[in-house]
């Protein structure tokens, strides 16, 4: 049987079952395309809705690059066809399955499926990071990939030959489905305030709550998150509200990754105002990302203009698309908007991790809007039953979770066993693997489908875990860096980037240190403990245990990390010590990143000191400039992870300055750059609250030593003496009533250390 005839009917079923199937052809990378072409022809796809994700120039798709797979969020095609022959990146499969409508298709061009596993392709050669080869780099992804594409239903396998006649059917994927019955119309709740016209062009009653909920976006003060994993309708939802709201007289500012992510926004906004005859100007013209009525409209910016927009032209509510595709920082920025909408998916087919879920649900709750969930589960775009789907699911892991909670509840440290958690032994045990990549993407925002392939092929990357009778409850993943030769050190000192080699980077290109690489480290680039057994000391154990095996063959164990106080403060407790706080923000997760240490070795402990000393030369300089809106906690967490002694330098002048602030006989903007050094070394030797990490809010606690700062003086220390803020919003941040009222607390806030670092020429008695 032909690539032809298997796509016809294959898509024939497709279509009335409401799914999607999927086509393999495997073969030659030039014959799998032509065979493309003519499966897709004979399967009656119109090219114009057909997307081709390649590097292959001339087919009759349009062409998007792989690395480009994000342009495709929000859109919904008949038909996508992702080239693996030069690279099959996980990341690139998931969103392309996420792409195709129901009743189309899914096409897979591949080489022989025999032959698959063992070649070595772009996404491998990232893998391979050095000091070691592509040849290192193991198949295990695309072998259990394989293995789920011959098994599954709803996937055909043509091997393709050298001419239209010479095709081999493996399977015809065709699944036989029974008839099932249609599912009731959905009706409008009861109570809205949106036209019934507008319910009516729900599909589900999912998608019908979902806009009921959206009508809160009609007063100022609300911000909902509409989750759904992709095909629900949470866009199609969000469209229709839009067009409901503009239709009462609304602007709605609407913003995504790009334009054609928001498509099916705007498409359900039209919908509604064509209905309702307010569509100003011709409808088949009007520009259709600027939807006007006589007294609303519907509009679209990117992401940084809609920030600007809503300072300058403020709208009524705000509907962000694909939220989970945009940068914390970002997202945060955007509440700002008197009333907003997040429609996000909830099992990561945008492949960018999980920024929205881990990190930016914080920063809402804390925003002062009143927040409402709002879940779709029943699928629109293509049946409940949707066979692709749940390939997809199982192949990337998409919906992994760690270990049911009453299984691990009664974990400690004295019942978990350390595993070595190789390969071969996360694909011997399907349970084991979803455990682990579960508990790695719920705790981490940058987990992605691209790094279930880094864990099991990359020769630089390990697992281990804790486990509690059979079960995950603690896992690390680990990288090993560094151990390069002279001519890659030296193309790092000269700006040159070396992949999967952070911290050696960090140290080489940044800080100026080429013998950095030459040292070997392990750095811990995810580690997660189980929810419902944190604050146990499992994640320090499985820590103590890392090092306990590596640490004899290695000089560090390093991380780096968007820096929270809580999370710098976990690291510092485990021993690891701060080199760099990064002075640009990463772009996912919105904050600074730090990068720490903890030497294992003689070699390991030198590159530390000297690093550390260096920290404490050049980051005061960076607190008055890049860090000067660094979060207080922030610094106060990373100058105490700091394992060095800061010098004072101080002058008999700038002592005697000092001694004269707490009584005001001194003015601090005379001369601030004294305070600025002694609040430095205060903050890196820090005293810790009794029985607390120090980051409390109000005035703190008791102190461990009677030198020691409240937390609200430290804070107001970071913020004027080290971060050079302006008096009126210090007091503002920290609630003084008055610029005076600021200026006599930093005064009365240098007396305890003057108390501990004043040299004994200093009278601190004549201004008491």
């Amino acid at each position: 049987m032909t690539a032809g005839r298997v796509a016809a009917d294959l898509r024939a079923e497709a279509r009335e079952a409401d799914e999607r199937r999927l086509l393999v052809l495997a073969g030659d990378g030039e014959r799998t395309r032509e065979a493309a072409e003519r499966a897709l022809d004979a399967a009656g796809v119109d090219p114009a809705g057909a997307t081709y994700l390649g590097t292959a120039e001339g087919t009759p798709w349009e062409r998007v690059e792989p690395r480009r797979a994000g342009d495709l969020l929000g859109t919904t095609r008949t038909a996508v066809v992702l080239d693996c022959h030069d690279a099959c990146r996980p990341n690139a499969v998931g969103r392309a399955v996420g792409a195709v409508d129901g009743g189309g298709l899914l096409v897979f061009l591949t080489p022989p499926l025999d032959e698959w596993p063992d070649r070595r392709d772009g996404f491998d050669e990232s893998l391979a990071v050095p000091p070691f080869d592509v040849s290192e780099v193991t198949g295990n992804f695309r072998e259990r990939l394989v293995e789920l594409l011959r098994a599954h239903p709803g996937i055909a396998i043509v091997s393709v030959g050298a001419d239209a006649g010479a095709d081999e059917t493996v399977r015809d994927g065709l699944t036989h489905p029974a008839p099932r019955l249609p599912a009731d119309p959905p009706t409008a709740p009861p109570d809205t305030a949106f036209p019934d016209a507008v319910y009516e062009r729900c599909r589900t009653a999912d998608q019908a709550d979902a806009v009921a909920a959206l009508e809160a976006l009609r007063e100022p003060g609300h911000a909902l998150v509409v989750e759904a994993d992709r095909g629900r309708g949470k866009s199609s939802a969000a469209g229709l509200a839009a067009g409901a709201l503009a239709l009462d007289g609304r602007d709605v500012l609407v913003t995504a990754p790009q334009y054609r992510n928001a498509a099916e926004v705007f498409a359900r906004a039209r919908e509604v105002l064509t209905d309702a005859d307010a569509l100003a100007g011709d409808p088949h013209t009007t520009e259709s990302r600027h939807l006007e009525t006589a007294a609303g409209r519907v509009r679209f910016e990117r992401p940084a203009d809609a920030v600007e927009a809503l300072q300058e032209d403020p709208p009524d509510a705000l509907v962000v698309d694909e939220a989970a595709a945009l940068p914390v920082r970002v997202l945060a920025d955007l509440l700002d908007a008197p009333s907003v909408a997040f429609a996000t998916t909830v099992h990561g087919y945008e492949g960018a991790g999980r920024g929205f879920s881990v990190r930016f649900r914080d920063r809402l709750a804390e925003s002062g809007l009143d927040v409402t969930d709002v879940e779709l589960n029943t699928p629109i775009r293509y049946g409940p039953y949707d066979p692709v789907e749940a390939w997809a699911f199982r192949a990337l892991l998409l919906d992994a979770s760690p270990a049911v909670a009453p299984l691990v509840t009664d974990a400690t440290p004295e019942t978990v066993g350390y595993r070595r958690l190789d390969a071969a032994a996360l694909l011997a045990d399907e349970h084991l693997l979803r455990e682990v990549f579960g508990l790695l993407v719920l705790a981490h925002y940058r987990t992605e489908p691209n790094d279930l392939a880094r864990l099991l092929d990359a020769p630089n990357v390990s697992v281990r875990a804790l486990t509690h009778e059979g079960h995950v409850v603690s896992v690390a993943l680990l990288a090993r860096e560094g151990d390069l030769p002279a001519d890659l050190r030296a193309h790092m000192y000269d700006g040159g980037r070396v992949r999967g080699n952070m911290v050696p980077d960090v140290l080489t290109s940044q800080l100026r240190d080429e013998a950095a690489g030459r040292t070997v480290g392990q750095r811990v680039l995810r580690i997660a403990t189980h929810h419902t057994a944190r604050s146990r000391g499992l994640g320090s154990l499985l820590l103590d245990r890392v090092e306990s095996e590596f640490g004899p063959g290695v000089d560090w164990l390093g991380t780096g990390f968007g820096a929270t106080p809580a999370l710098v403060r976990f690291w510092r407790e485990n021993g690891f010590a701060a080199v760099h706080l990064s002075t640009t923000r990463n772009d996912a997760s919105g904050e600074y990143s730090a990068v720490m240490l903890r030497p294992t070795s003689e070699a390991g402990r030198a590159l530390a000191d000297r690093h550390a000393e260096w920290f404490c030369r050049r980051v005061p300089g960076t607190l008055t400039d890049a860090l000067r809106d660094a979060d207080p906690d922030v610094v106060r967490e990373t100058l105490a992870a700091v394992d060095a002694t800061p010098r004072l330098d101080l002058s008999d002048a700038e002592w005697r300055l000092l001694a004269g602030l707490p009584s005001g006989a001194s003015v601090f903007d005379t001369a601030p750059r004294p305070l600025g050094r002694l609040g430095f070394r205060y903050l890196v030797e820090r005293p810790t609250l009794n029985g607390s990490g120090g980051t409390g809010g109000g005035d703190g606690g008791e102190r461990a030593d009677s030198s020691a700062l409240t937390d609200r003086q430290e804070r107001l220390l970071v913020r004027k003496a080290l971060q050079a803020e302006p008096w009126p919003s210090v007091a503002a941040a920290l609630d003084f009533h008055s610029t005076g009222e600021c200026m006599r607390a930093l005064g009365a806030a240098t007396r305890p250390l003057l108390s501990r670092f004043a040299p004994p020429t200093v009278d601190l008695e004549r201004f008491e």
